[in-house]
């Protein structure tokens, strides 16, 4: 099936209007396109899409009954998002002499419990049931079960943004006083290692579900991460990385787990290369996922050939993409627009396994005369009540997604296209094939589609007027990708 579906696209913008000049307009531009899946080395089968649980998770986990399930039925449900990834953010933990200081859910209860009395920083002992709290992050905890529920075949991720306080040098977990210093005091890796194992397989046996990955450091390589911050953050030199993720696999493999590790979780591409120019060969061989995140795409074809030479799965494991500066809207598609562009250009440069986006609720921005942001997919008061209602507004962003994630499956493979504002992807059969075209400006663009052995069944709008709407298939044929949209293009091949 997949030899025969080397197919053509082409685009062709048609004129807004008469233009007044003397001369005669110009040819409508036009953009050929070919779609060749490639028989000699097949695209990459794509797992899903998901988000990571912290913040949101920490606060709307102890809403409500129905507020909190109707969120989680929008972004794993079958008739929400499909999302079929969750990544768990195992907290630090701060001192409970800190006066609380980091953003609204941002303050991750830690699993550990400091014995009444003891002082200072080396008092604890992963070995003394005493030490552990099972109770903690219950709200987080409420989002496994929730997926658990909703998707057939979750895959799980637990990941870190900083040890505990009381491994730390600054005592904090926003980071060190200086960004470029390491947080993680000397000697600590074994003990922080302990740590996220043991909560990995607690978590594991309490809520009959199973992390596939741990990611023990989180957009290491910066100089962000200071105390003075209001999330929990460390920077780790790549050398530090290396001992943390030696420790984190031996910790894992010492405890019976099958959980591999995943790093280095990096910021941007240009980043991960320094970060993998920096481990050893046997530190390499301990990993088992490859994760960067997205916000900056240098060099994303160098982490997509790093992964292909080890031979290492690669995730974008976290991004959000809002236009800069757009002002807070639930009815422009400013923010939207460049948030598709965005997942297209990952999707054709790394070549990921899997997508996942950072927050999936964000708190409402735009107050007091400030015009906030368009973070998240959807918007809600974070910091109201748990008893008081609880409003959910639904981003333009969310109906973007919508028109990736309800149909790029897991088990689809992604297919080269030859335009830079489309996306392609095949079912594992072959007898499914899926096309995103997102455009972003003002024309109008006629999509001719020539693809042998297929029929196109439908045709899905997002823009100011749809909502991941299928329009269905014109009678004459004509597909025309409307300005400022997202069109998703179902084919079944025969």
């Amino acid at each position: 099936m997949i030899r025969h579906l080397i197919a053509s696209l082409a685009l062709v913008a048609t004129p807004l209007a008469a233009q007044t000049v003397s001369s005669p307009p110009s040819a409508e531009p036009s953009v050929a396109l070919t779609i060749r899946p490639a028989v000699d080395r097949p695209g990459t089968v794509f797992e899903g899409w998901g988000t990571a649980l912290a913040w949101f998770a920490n606060v709307t986990g102890g809403y409500p009954d129905a507020t909190r399930a109707r969120l989680a039925d929008l972004f794993y449900g079958k008739d929400g998002l499909g999302w079929t990834i969750a990544r768990y953010n195992i907290g630090g933990g701060g001192a409970a002499t800190t006066t609380p200081y980091l953003r609204t859910g941002a303050a991750v209860p830690g699993f550990w419990r400091q014995p009444a009395g003891a002082v200072g920083a080396d008092w604890w002992r992963p070995d003394d049931p005493a030490m552990w709290n099972w109770s903690a992050d219950a709200n987080q905890r409420w989002w496994l079960d929730a997926i658990r529920r909703r998707v057939r075949s979750p895959i799980f991720e637990a990941f870190s943004n900083s040890p505990p306080w009381f491994m730390t040098v600054s005592g904090k977990v926003s980071g060190a006083v200086k960004g470029t210093d390491d947080n993680l005091r000397a000697g600590q890796e074994r003990p922080f290692a302990q740590y996220l194992a043991r909560v990995v397989g607690e978590l594991e046996r309490r809520h009959h579900i199973r992390f596939r990955t741990l990611s023990p450091v989180n957009e290491p390589n910066t100089d962000y991460w200071f105390a003075a911050n209001t999330q929990e953050g460390a920077h780790w030199s790549p050398a530090r990385q290396a001992a943390m993720i030696d420790a984190s696999d031996d910790a894992l493999k010492a405890a019976g787990l099958k959980t591999r590790i995943a790093a280095p979780d990096e910021t941007n591409s240009h980043l991960f290369v320094t970060d993998w120019a920096g481990y050893p060969a046997a530190t390499r061989a301990r990993i088992g996922q490859l994760n960067v995140h997205s916000y900056g795409t240098v060099h994303q074809t160098a982490v997509r050939d790093i992964a292909r030479a080890s031979g290492i799965r690669l995730w974008m494991s976290e991004d959000d993409t809002p236009l800069d500066k757009d002002p807070e809207s639930f009815s422009d598609m400013a923010s939207a627009l460049a948030f598709a562009e965005h997942v297209v250009g990952d999707l054709k440069r790394l070549e990921p396994a899997a997508w996942v986006f950072w927050q999936a609720v964000e708190n409402l921005s735009a107050k007091d005369g400030k015009p906030g942001s368009n973070w998240g997919l959807v918007k809600m008061d974070l910091a109201a009540a748990p008893s008081a209602p609880h409003p959910i507004r639904i981003s333009p962003k969310y109906w973007a997604m919508a028109s990736f994630s309800r149909y790029i499956r897991p088990g689809y493979r992604l297919v080269p296209v030859d335009d830079p504002d489309t996306v392609g992807a095949m079912s594992a059969d072959g007898r499914k094939i899926v096309l995103v075209h997102v455009n972003g400006g003002s024309i109008m663009r006629r999509l001719s589609v020539a693809l042998p052995h297929a029929t196109l069944r439908d045709i899905v709008v997002t823009d100011a007027r749809h909502q991941a709407v299928s329009v269905g298939v014109p009678r004459d044929g004509r597909i025309d990708a409307a300005p400022r949209s997202v069109t998703t293009l179902l084919f079944d091949a025969g």
